[in-house]
């Protein structure tokens, strides 16, 4: 049974005993990138929502608590519809859908309302990309709302994809006339002068995951067309020194290793017109020890400013990898059992 509008229809409902669903889908090929390969997506569904999702062709049924399988329904129903749009669903859109759909029963527990909740942003070459979890969508309300914003956190939340690709949508729309890229290139001491070769042989290896972010949104040609005519710059921290930077999104990379004095210099280069992002890792930091890290110091200085946003992202937030999850996990854990201990050796 099939609805006029090719949307998964409800078929039937189990009156006693664990409560069932089964879904049907319009198009063979849609449901199959639906589902993943080897049904890796479906599994996902499973171990998030505690259900069990048996898939026979273009149908599926779900069985569970019924809470439980409500929620996967949502959740196949929103990844069907990206699919019919021609966007990709792999892990990372299912875990989001997720997140999505909970918070959504959060916010709305007793009401029928179909509505958005989770931020996105859109570019010509990759379509919408939503955030996949609370974070990234305060992240990208963040980003839209003020003219600075900072955002630190652990590797893999999507800081700098998410920065890399706002950058590009505010471009594409003419909302700026520029994007500047930048990171501090050797740690903290940008000594690029001991690398062989020319100047972007020098910088090219601690830029190269702006560059790639800048091509997962925008068309390789473009991208170089833009370089050539100034219309995108990557460029070493230290280049951006003696400048005012106008009518352009201005991203700062890996900012924990700036020092304090770097990051006065960086943050008093905006100009009109102009958007400014810093991200990093206080917890990845290479300088000297006993260095207080520019990104932490202009956080604790400016927090609360007029214009200036900042969010904070944990080791929950990862949407890399189930597994980088973990990891970031453990280290943060032996990191607070480290503070725990120097605290009672301090007593």
């Amino acid at each position: 049974m099939l609805q006029s509008d090719g949307a998964p229809r409800l078929q039937d409902k189990a009156t006693a005993g664990p409560f069932e669903i089964t879904l049907a889908f319009d198009d063979n090929r849609h449901a199959s990138v639906l589902f993943g390969q080897y049904d890796q997506n479906l599994a996902k569904i499973e171990r998030r929502l505690g259900v069990l999702a048996n898939a026979i062709g273009n149908h599926v049924t779900i069985k569970g608590p019924a809470e439980a399988c409500e929620q996967a329904r949502q959740v196949l129903e929103n990844l069907y519809a990206r699919v019919k749009l021609g966007q990709a669903v792999g892990l990372g859109e299912v875990d989001g859908a997720i997140q999505e759909r909970v918070l959504q029963g959060t916010l709305f527990p007793n009401s029928e309302m179909e509505r958005t909740v989770f931020e996105q942003i859109g570019t010509r070459r990759r379509g919408a990309v939503r955030a996949r979890n609370a974070a990234q969508d305060l992240y990208l309300r963040c980003l839209k709302r003020h003219e600075l914003c900072f955002a630190e956190g652990p590797a893999g939340t999507g800081k700098t994809w998410l920065a890399v690709g706002y950058a590009v949508s505010l471009l594409e729309q003419g909302f700026v006339e520029r994007l500047i890229l930048s990171r501090p290139a050797v740690e903290a001491g940008e000594r690029l002068g001991f690398l062989p070769g020319d100047m972007r042989d020098k910088v090219d290896p601690y830029l190269r995951p702006i560059f790639d972010a800048l091509n997962d949104f925008m068309d390789g040609r473009m991208v170089e067309r833009g370089m050539q005519t100034g219309m995108i710059e990557v460029a070493p921290l230290a280049f951006m020194r003696g400048r005012t930077l106008t009518n352009a999104c201005v991203l700062l990379d890996e900012a924990q290793n700036t020092t304090a004095m770097q990051m006065k210099m960086f943050l008093t280069r905006l100009g009109e017109g102009s958007r400014m992002i810093v991200t990093g890792d206080p917890s990845q930091t290479d300088l000297p020890a006993g260095q207080v890290s520019g990104l932490s110091e202009a956080i604790g200085l400016l927090r609360g400013l007029e214009g200036i946003g900042h969010v904070r992202f944990s080791e929950g937030d990862v949407v890399r990898h189930d597994l980088v999850q973990r990891i970031v996990s453990a280290y943060e854990a032996r990191a607070r059992e480290a503070g725990l201990q120097n605290g009672r050796s301090h007593r």
